[in-house]
């Protein structure tokens, strides 16, 4: 069964270090980095829109998952790293797109409007992925 990502999940799966919205919500987003973590032959579903890690949104906050900039950041991210809709790929191979497509630097520009930017961690996991180490497992 594959797990279904927005484009740009796959930046953000990069750059999850157990901080989110919502208990709910990083326990979902820590099972869904930790399963991509340990196996990364899974094979990830590219998606338009809300995913799996979109449901665990909590109800009592302002919903932005269907925001045209959050779309907009998706098709950026699904352009720079040569990936379309509807495809199924191993989690390995998306990590080897973007540690070539990818400079830490473009997360500025890609997620300027992303609220968790400015923390540096999604910087930090594409300079990873780039140097080929693997992502760091999530203590809880």
């Amino acid at each position: 069964m594959a797990i279904r990502l927005r484009g740009h999940h796959l930046l953000c799966l990069l750059g999850y270090r157990g901080k989110g919205y919502s208990e709910s919500f990083c326990v979902n987003m820590t099972s869904i980095y930790e399963t991509l973590r340990k196996e990364p032959d899974t094979v990830v579903e590219i998606v338009k829109g809300p995913d799996d890690i979109c449901r665990a949104y909590p109800s009592d906050q302002h919903p932005h998952c269907e925001n045209g900039s959050v779309y907009e950041r998706d098709a950026a991210v699904l352009s720079q790293i040569g990936a379309g809709l509807g495809s199924r790929v191993r989690w390995s191979e998306l990590c080897e797109r973007v540690g070539i497509a990818v400079a830490p630097g473009d997360i500025r520009v890609l997620c300027a409007s992303c609220r968790w930017q400015p923390l540096g961690l999604c910087e930090e996991g594409v300079a990873m992925i780039g140097r080929g180490e693997r992502l760091p497992p999530i203590s809880s």
